[in-house]
């Protein structure tokens, strides 16, 4: 796949597009996006995503500094080339940018720039200043301007309609199994190891605490969790605990993710590594005694190793 992050640089035949921030490339985009290639093959063309970097709800919406996205731009490119898309054009999404009528984005960039001969949408495609471009504004301009369009139905799981909003919905609730399920991959963060209080070696669980690469990327819930760790193209098992380490902080005034990595005693500080969550063990507890902590960190251990056998 190539990345453009200049729409000046473009210059495909025949490119057959669609437009969308992508969050997640989860398997109602995969829909999209497979449509897309196979139009792409029919027409002897080459499939194209045209994104935006920031996001458009991070430029545009009072409530920016609580949004959560379910990909980094890094991890969204990844996801986009294994999909199979030929061309990922990644433009800059400014408060000017976001004052460009529907019609001029589509004349402008879309049919004099990119010169597209069909456009792909979902089913519920809006664009434009206050998102007021939507499918019938489409088909008059692409009758005016030439080229072809295609909207695709919802896709269906659960009989909901999944959207990068479910997901994270269901990550916020620590439903990892749902959230999978309709992303069709597991829920990854990416993170460097930081230094910590190394209270878990006193108790015979080592962890590595981990500071998450992008401040917008969303976190689960609290909790205990089966993990894989990649780390240097190595995987490993592990679990992973989400919160204030109730048993031993006094004071819960930040968020803690620490990852014990099963077999596993390297000095990793600093290394980066990806976690890949695969299941929900328990909602995190306060326990009594450190004694008391360590009982259950035993029994999680047992509990996901069983899991892993199983899967």
């Amino acid at each position: 796949m190539k990345v453009y992050r200049d729409v000046n640089e473009f210059n495909v035949t025949k490119p057959v597009l669609t437009v969308g921030s992508f969050d997640g490339v989860h398997l109602g985009h995969r829909k999209v996006i497979s449509r897309l290639n196979e139009i792409a093959r029919q027409k002897q063309g080459e499939s194209v995503i045209f994104t935006f970097s920031p996001h458009p709800r991070l430029v545009l919406n009072k409530d920016q500094g609580s949004l959560r996205l379910l990909t980094t731009l890094d991890e969204k490119i990844e996801l986009l080339d294994q999909a199979g898309v030929d061309h990922l054009i990644i433009y800059p999404f400014t408060k000017a940018f976001s004052e460009l009528s529907y019609t001029d984005f589509v004349r402008i960039l879309l049919v004099n720039q990119l010169g597209i001969d069909s456009l792909v949408v979902g089913y519920d495609h809006k664009f434009g200043k206050n998102r007021k471009g939507d499918f019938e504004m489409l088909r008059g301009l692409a009758m005016a301007f030439n080229f072809k369009l295609e909207k695709l139905d919802a896709l269906l799981s659960d009989n909901i309609n999944v959207s990068s909003t479910k997901i994270r919905q269901a990550l916020q609730n620590g439903n990892i199994t749902k959230a999978n399920r309709y992303l069709g991959y597991p829920f990854s963060l990416h993170g460097t190891v930081v230094e910590g209080q190394k209270l878990g070696r006193k108790i015979q669980f080592p962890t590595a605490n981990i500071e998450a690469s992008d401040p917008h990327k969303i976190i689960p819930a609290y909790g205990v969790y089966a993990v894989l760790v990649k780390l240097e193209g190595v995987v490993h098992r592990g679990m992973l605990n989400i919160g204030i380490r109730p048993t031993i902080n006094n004071n819960a005034d930040h968020r803690s993710i620490e990852v014990h990595i099963f077999d596993f005693d390297q000095d990793i500080y600093q290394k980066q590594l990806e976690l890949k969550f695969i299941t929900k063990v328990r909602d995190e507890q306060k326990f009594g005694s450190i004694d008391s902590l360590r009982s259950q960190l035993e029994k999680d251990k047992l509990d996901v190793l069983e899991f892993f056998a199983q899967e």
